[in-house]
């Protein structure tokens, strides 16, 4: 525990439960709402992280408190973006009851982290415990969205963290997993188990860290990569030549196309990495170029 925090400012399960209680409200699960209850684990969080004191995070899905306080006293700044109206109006209160003199770093935010598009400040860390339905949406579009973001510590369903963390050739390996190391190097900090939240949920959660590197050479761009990523993917057992044969025209355009980007016909999208499906990519867009020419 740092000196500056003190062993009262995190939220308990009795803190936790009689929050809830005065605020008249429910964990939904619409919301995926499921309330960390035990300060070791935010404490564990903040710790997998690898804060700076002159971080600014964004942290979203706050809900009562608990990762918010854990996070105060360790960075310049806390933005929270919060989708539930009741919780987003009462955690600044929360924050100035309990650490009233970091309350000046915390500006809270009532929007749905999906549709967020600007920020009062550049956050350059994203810590959260996300809801499980939302989670990958919601990485990727915060990694799109703000580059100034170096590092993200996310806490999701295990079953999410496996899929982002997996390496090529692994059964679970798959779209989350090529998109995120568009942006990012990315690798599992750890697991959590159902006992640290109230409601507890059916499954454990893991941890996932990522920090953000220079996106592979690509001249046709992101959105193009992951549209071959999507196609590649839509039927894990067809081949690449049959897989992207819709995007492309026929399976035998993608076929050239695919040695084209020095990469066999007969392969499956896990077998592929980021920069396998940027050099795809490129070549899609060479051959739609030669044919928009040749028309």
């Amino acid at each position: 525990m740092q000196a500056d925090e003190a062993p009262e400012a995190l939220l308990g399960g009795g803190d936790v439960r009689a929050l809830a209680a005065e605020l008249d409200i429910r964990p939904t699960k619409r919301l995926g709402q499921n309330f960390v209850t035990d300060p070791n684990t935010v404490r564990r969080v903040v710790r997998a992280a690898r804060l700076d004191a002159d971080d600014v995070v964004l942290e979203v899905g706050p809900g009562l408190g608990s990762l918010t306080l854990a996070l105060l006293p360790r960075v310049a700044a806390v933005v929270a973006v919060e989708i539930d109206p009741v919780l987003a109006t009462r955690l600044p209160q929360t924050v100035a009851d309990r650490l009233p003199e970091h309350a000046p770093r915390l500006t809270v935010l009532h929007a749905d982290a999906l549709r967020v598009s600007e920020l009062p400040v550049e956050p350059t860390a994203l810590v959260a415990n996300l809801p499980y339905n939302v989670a990958v949406p919601v990485v990727l579009h915060l990694l799109k969205t703000f580059s100034s973001i170096e590092t993200v510590l996310v806490m999701v369903q295990k079953e999410v963290a496996d899929r982002l963390a997996a390496t090529p050739g692994g059964r679970i390996y798959g779209v989350p997993s090529v998109k995120a190391r568009w942006f990012c190097d990315v690798e599992s900090a750890g697991q959590v188990g159902t006992n640290v939240f109230w409601p507890a949920p059916h499954v454990e959660s893991g941890l996932v860290r990522m920090t953000r590197h220079q996106p592979p050479e690509c001249a046709a761009g992101r959105e193009a990569v992951f549209a071959v990523v999507d196609a590649a993917f839509a039927q894990r057992r067809k081949t690449l030549r049959s897989a992207l044969a819709r995007l492309v025209g026929s399976p035998a355009a993608a076929e050239d196309v695919l040695r084209a980007a020095s990469v066999d016909p007969s392969l499956r999208g896990e077998q592929l990495d980021v920069v396998d499906f940027a050099r795809i990519a490129d070549a899609v867009a060479h051959a739609r170029a030669s044919h928009d020419e040749s028309s």
